[in-house]
């Protein structure tokens, strides 16, 4: 079964990290050079959070998550990963990963993506 599995999501005080993982099964991620995090909050659309080109290093984050949140691929482990820090309470939603098309990592809209996992709940409260 082709599938992204997210983990690590929680709940975390204001300040704090989180690092969210996102595993791929079934599927080499190797043939995807564009992937990325979305996320979406409870009554709100979902959004990207950050996507990654890591053929050309092309990389778009979200501007409310500049300095905080980075992105990162293991290729060896067939995943890649989200690292959150000084995390505040409006991060909180259902954090997803997905696999991008390169043409739009610029872009990285709420619709940009091809297949997405279930998600992981994140709760940033205190």
């Amino acid at each position: 079964q082709v599938q992204l599995v997210e983990s690590g999501g929680g709940l975390v005080q204001p300040g704090g990290s989180l690092r969210l993982s996102c595993v791929a099964n079934g599927f080499d991620l190797a043939n995807y050079d564009a992937v990325g995090w979305f996320r979406q909050a409870p009554g709100r659309e979902r959004e990207g959070v950050v996507c990654i080109n890591s053929k050309d290093g092309t990389t778009t984050y979200r501007d409310s998550v500049k300095g905080r949140f980075t992105i990162s691929r293991d290729r060896t482990e067939n995943a890649f990963y989200l690292t959150m820090t000084n995390l505040k309470p409006e991060d909180t939603a259902t954090y997803y990963c997905a696999t991008v098309p390169w043409s739009r990592v610029e872009y990285c809209g709420g619709k940009d993506f091809y297949t997405m996992g279930q998600g992981t709940r994140v709760t940033v409260s205190s």
